[in-house]
């Protein structure tokens, strides 16, 4: 993947050089038209707007849509608006606030673990009707080693994947959950807060 950033602030932009050797840090505004022409944004796959004022984001994920095919990220600080901000063509939206307070609630969920398994990540999903999250399985317990279609789980529950080792099994009712695994479970219950939960 090759990544530009482009970065209004010299200071930043020689920091950004030294953490990310490989992508290449512009030194200039992101807000200027013309600069992003000369940068090649009509090519760009992906367009991420990141600047701290909300307006200028959606202004130029808007223009980026208009001027390419790339898919787009934007990111949104204020909350208050966010039925109007949906209705806009802006790709994926990403609020600061809401990533905050899930890694807040998987830390919270995590301490109060009984200590069989911890949650790693955990995500909302659908305005917050729907919860990826995401299992560290530390210790065998009675999801461990038997094939998924032999348990009981609860409905409106995916075992999205599992992370054997680096390898990403995408599971059929024939794998097994094993000790040292990690699980993304997609889930319209909420509070879950162990591995065992999927369980009914």
């Amino acid at each position: 993947i090759n990544v530009k950033i482009i970065e209004n602030d010299r200071q930043r932009c020689e920091d950004l050089s030294v953490l990310l050797p490989k992508a290449i840090i512009i030194n200039g505004d992101g807000t200027d038209e013309e600069l992003l022409k000369e940068e090649g944004i009509e090519y760009a796959e992906s367009f991420v707007a990141l600047t701290g004022i909300d307006e200028e984001n959606i202004l130029l994920t808007l223009h980026a849509r208009q001027v390419s095919n790339a898919k787009t990220i934007t990111k949104i600080n204020r909350i208050n608006f966010k039925d109007v901000i949906s209705r806009l063509d802006l790709g994926s939206v990403v609020y600061p606030r809401y990533i905050t307070s899930e890694a807040i609630i998987a830390y919270v969920r995590a301490k109060n673990e009984s200590g069989d398994s911890n949650i790693e990540t955990l995500y909302h999903l659908f305005d917050h009707r729907v919860e990826a999250i995401e299992f560290k399985v530390d210790q065998e317990s009675e999801v461990t080693g038997a094939p998924l279609q032999a348990l009981d789980l609860k409905r409106h529950l995916l075992v999205a994947f599992i992370n054997r080792n680096g390898k990403i099994i995408i599971p059929s009712g024939q794998d097994t959950i094993e000790k040292g695994d990690t699980v993304m479970v997609v889930t319209t219950h909420t509070g879950f807060n162990d591995i065992t939960d999927i369980l009914k």
